[in-house]
């Protein structure tokens, strides 16, 4: 019994002996071709918010990834340069070969550092299984992707040869035709003015004189007494003197409504006029002006036999008396 279980044990401790070196043999990295790096950037040259191109790109051979997190914009070791945006993209030809292209936009607002510079980059590599998580497989290798270094000042070569802009000598004088020439010109601009000045002077006076005089206050209240007085005194005994009555109450309330609402109403319907009382509000009372106009205008279009009577034209006169009088 004893000699049973020591036998199962022997053999237990064999296999793990030899399981654990199948499995340290396929943790162990693959060997595989490391991938081609390259970087550049577009300028050589910076000054303060520049703005610079950094270009990556890593050739990678079938069956070979990296890690593309080693190159996330927050992992750049910058010297003086700040990152503004990056971009990146992969593709895939033919032969199973990925090409990897990252973009980086730099820039600097700093005048304490001479040389602003790109640390190299150090970017891990594996060798893609199927199946396997990438968190399994164990990097093959690291490939180094090279930095750069600009200069913060201009472009320009240095050390160049002083050149003067100017020397000593005076100018020479000019000819007297080319000395009056900006004189010539302010006249010919004097002149080409005129015209322009002649027009614009004409179409004020025609804009002018087509616009009616405006009249003072005083001058709307003595014209509506005036019309308070006539309209008073009208005789509306016969058929046309009422028509008339109605063409002269019809002109004075529209006249009113013109002159206190600020708007056209001698060329408004009745209706017309009630629609913009409302719109415009007031104190006007617009009820009783549409009604007077409306029956006003009734009375003024309709055949002679459906004139108003004397005593609607008396209560039409005493309306128009006390929407004129303002109360």
């Amino acid at each position: 019994m004893k000699r049973t279980a020591a036998t199962l044990l022997c053999a237990a401790s064999m296999a793990v002996l030899i399981t654990e070196p199948a499995r340290g043999q396929s943790a162990a990295p693959a060997q595989v071709p490391a991938p081609r790096a390259a970087a550049a950037v577009d300028r050589t040259a910076v000054w303060i918010a520049d703005r610079v191109v950094y270009s990556v790109e890593i050739v990678c051979a079938p069956g070979v990834d990296i890690l593309l997190d080693d190159l996330a914009k927050e992992k750049l070791r910058l010297n003086g340069l700040e990152v503004v945006s990056s971009d990146s993209s992969a593709a895939t030809d033919a032969s199973d070969r990925t090409t990897h292209r990252f973009r980086y936009v730099l820039t600097t607002y700093r005048v304490d550092t001479p040389a602003p510079a790109i640390e190299p980059i150090a970017v891990r590599y594996y060798a893609r299984r199927q199946g396997e998580r990438l968190q399994d497989i164990a990097p093959a290798g690291e490939v180094q992707v090279p930095g750069a270094v600009l200069a913060f000042r201009s472009t320009l070569p240095e050390n160049q040869p002083d050149v003067a802009v100017r020397d000593g000598r005076p100018p020479a004088p000019r000819r007297v035709l080319y000395g009056r020439a900006a004189q010539f010109g302010v006249a010919l601009v004097v002149l080409s003015l005129a015209p322009a000045l002649v027009v614009l002077a004409a179409a004020l006076r025609r804009r002018t004189a087509a616009r009616p005089a405006r009249r003072s206050t005083r001058q709307i209240k003595q014209d509506q007494r005036a019309t308070l007085e006539r309209l008073r005194t009208m005789d509306v005994s016969t058929e046309a003197d009422r028509r008339r009555a109605c063409d002269e109450i019809s002109a004075a309330i529209r006249g009113y409504v013109a002159s206190h609402a600020r708007m056209s109403a001698p060329a408004l319907t009745a209706d017309e006029i009630g629609a913009a009382l409302a719109a415009r509000g007031g104190r006007l009372p617009r009820e009783t002006v549409v009604s007077l106009l409306r029956t006003c205008d009734e009375a003024r279009y309709q055949p002679a036999s459906a004139v108003l009577s004397e005593a609607a034209c008396r209560d039409a006169l005493a309306t128009a008396e006390q929407v004129l009088s303002g109360r």
